[in-house]
């Protein structure tokens, strides 16, 4: 196994590099794409000074790969993603307002409502009981739970 680590040429590196692209791709986030980006580094730095020990070469890539990421977090967290809708990510949300249909009777304040095509969840504002049939409104959502009131 030694005689092997000790044979790492810079190819190899660009190999996991290549590799580790591919599987960003495949994977949603933007974690190995640093990983890809150090392996390479190492890669050309052993294509520069091929007579690094193996030792060297993972510590390289462990520091430059928590480095790269550890910076990507920074500054991503200054300046996060901005979307065309804010409420893409919570469905629920966009339905404060509207109008729903109880779909089964309400006891202890919960029950099902129906919204569009979809059964939804449903409490009641105040802990009130609502017969299947009345109509209610949507004021607040928490998780899959519509919240409503009475019209």
């Amino acid at each position: 196994m030694l005689s092997l680590l000790n044979q790492i040429e810079f190819w190899w590196w660009w190999s996991l590099g290549l590799g580790l692209l591919v599987l960003e791709m495949l994977v949603p986030g933007t974690f190995f794409l640093w990983l890809a980006i150090a392996a390479g580094v190492v890669g050309l730095l052993i294509l520069l000074a091929p007579d690094i020990a193996w030792q060297t070469q993972f510590l390289v890539f462990a520091v430059l790969s928590v480095g790269a990421i550890a910076v990507f977090r920074l500054w991503l967290g200054r300046h996060p993603t901005e979307s065309d809708d804010d409420l893409l990510n919570r469905r629920g949300v966009q339905h404060i307002g509207e109008t729903v249909l109880v779909e089964t009777t309400f006891r202890g304040g919960q029950g099902r409502v129906k919204l569009g095509d979809s059964s939804w969840q449903a409490r009641s504002s105040d802990g009130s009981d609502f017969a299947a049939g009345v109509r209610a409104r949507v004021t607040d959502v928490n998780g899959a739970t519509l919240t409503v009131e009475a019209l």
